[in-house]
């Protein structure tokens, strides 16, 4: 009974199938969340350094855009984000149409290849 047992069941790698990550944190997302915190940073401490009157303010601001931004870019671009981009899809608008033909070189063939209308009479009984 115990062969049957181990046929039956096999071991497997429980890392395959998985995504890579440093902790919490995606391994594709390292990449961009780096680029966004290094871009709140400059747009605080190089462009607006001079508004804040103390380092704390200045440093809380580069935390809340560097999160706001990272958040936003995990919601787009997360493992399930079509959870989310799904809900901005058009729904295209079908209708019936049959558009007459134009010719791409301006000749009227529709013209010369009407046959004129005739007129079938009924045969009287």
């Amino acid at each position: 009974m115990s062969d049957k047992q181990q046929q039956d069941f096999r071991p497997v790698n429980q890392i395959l199938g998985s995504q890579p990550s440093l902790g919490p944190i995606p391994a594709d997302q390292i990449f961009p969340w780096t680029v966004i915190i290094l871009g709140a940073y400059f747009i605080i401490h190089g462009i607006f350094g001079g508004l804040f009157p103390d380092d704390f303010q200045k440093w809380l601001w580069t935390a809340l855009i560097a999160g706001w931004g990272m958040g936003t870019w995990w919601i787009l671009t997360g493992g399930r984000s079509w959870r989310f981009l799904s809900k901005f899809i058009g729904v295209p608008r079908w209708t019936r149409g049959f558009p007459r033909y134009h010719s791409l070189l301006e000749v009227n063939h529709e013209a010369k290849n009407r046959k004129t209308k005739r007129r079938y009479r009924r045969k009287r009984k």
